[in-house]
């Protein structure tokens, strides 16, 4: 064949090539890049892979965890004995999405430096973590306490009064760390001497609410003794953080289960408002096994990292009712043939519990619109 007919068969051939060829040969380009897409390395493949070579390469230092952390240091117990360490200052680098990078509970290996002090060089993985957003940058992450077997949400039956949204919302924190949520009521002798009938009604509800949605409850009064017994057999051999508003009690009753002396406040009578009298976190031994840990009051709790789609199923009183709903992407919030509110009008739902359902859509959705 001479070179000019060859030149004219393959543009004839490139020209007038079978059409599922061309589709086939376009369909294994693609898989082909599809391939290749699996085998590249994710920046969160990277980390992982990182963090990894990172446990490996600091395995044989000694093993700690973190009891408080100090203004300029962290305080570390390894077999009994404390050290002030610092931070190596590779573990600064992964600042970006967290306020802070250590926590109370956390195990770390670190390097003794002297007799009494050290440096962290690796972070163990958490089996759990308690956290929220930070009060000044919402995208950022604020670690309040880690590998926690459960979290005693501490409120107050007045003095001050009781806020269900706030309990609601360290539920779903405790639940998405991997954590058992336990609500402590303190304060209970003060229903009959100093609570108002509406506010006796609201205790009453937020405890019956809590128990049909499965939660643990449990009243006590340190200033009568009642339910201490029960609350120092929940936290037997177990790893609890105290949580909860400012002047409810909570180093109060850390103090009635260890026998420490914890600085304590007092409530203002006149605003019914507490004041903060723990400043820092620490953790605490406990006589019958585990340890306790007092975190300081706090006014409100940004949830971390939590989407409007992933509420309800915080709320299973909420979540069972609405499948029922006539929308299957129904909020419950404003749409007809909602079968939550339905349940509502019927009181079958706590209002209480619809209520922090229905606060905490709209301030995600707020949140949302100021991004």
């Amino acid at each position: 064949m001479k070179q000019k007919d060859h030149d004219s068969y393959s543009e004839y051939e490139s020209r007038f090539e079978d059409r599922a060829r061309r589709e086939m040969k376009e369909k294994r380009k693609i898989l082909s890049q599809k391939d290749r897409s699996q085998h590249k390395k994710t920046d969160r493949d990277k980390r992982a892979l990182k963090r990894e070579e990172d446990q490996e390469k600091w395995s044989s230092l000694p093993l700690g965890r973190v009891l408080s952390i100090k203004p300029l240091s962290i305080v570390v117990d390894s077999q009994g004995k404390e050290y002030d360490c610092v931070l190596r200052g590779v573990l600064k680098q992964d600042s970006e999405k967290v306020k802070n990078l250590i926590t109370i509970g956390d195990f770390v290996r670190f390097e003794p430096l002297t007799d009494k002090e050290g440096a962290i060089a690796f972070v163990e993985n958490r089996k759990s973590v308690l956290s929220r957003a930070d009060n000044l940058n919402r995208q950022k992450e604020q670690l309040i306490a880690a590998n926690i077997d459960q979290v005693l949400i501490t409120a107050s039956a007045c003095l001050p009064a009781i806020k269900p949204p706030l309990i609601d919302r360290y539920i779903i924190a405790s639940m998405k760390g991997n954590m058992e949520p336990i609500v402590v009521i303190n304060k209970v002798d003060l229903l009959e001497e100093e609570a108002a009938e509406e506010e006796r009604w609201l205790v009453e509800e937020v405890l019956s609410s809590l128990g049909k949605a499965g939660i643990k409850t449990v009243k006590v009064s340190v200033k009568t003794g009642e339910g201490i017994d029960a609350l120092k057999k929940l936290m037997e051999g177990k790893t609890s953080v105290f949580s909860g508003q400012s002047g409810v009690g909570k180093s109060s009753l850390i103090n009635a289960v260890t026998g420490l002396d914890l600085l304590v406040g007092e409530t203002v009578k006149k605003t019914k408002k507490g004041a903060h009298t723990t400043t820092s976190a620490h953790l605490v031994p406990l006589e019958g096994g585990g340890f306790c840990i007092d975190t300081p009051g706090i006014k409100s709790f940004g949830l971390w990292n939590l989407r409007k789609d992933e509420v309800q199923g915080y709320f299973s009183e909420i979540e069972e009712a609405g499948r029922m709903c006539y929308f299957p992407d129904c909020s419950h919030t404003h749409e007809e043939g909602c079968a939550v509110k339905e349940a509502l009008e019927n009181e079958a739902i706590s209002f209480v519990r619809y209520q922090s359902y229905a606060s905490l859509m709209e301030s995600l959705e707020d949140e949302y619109k100021r991004r």
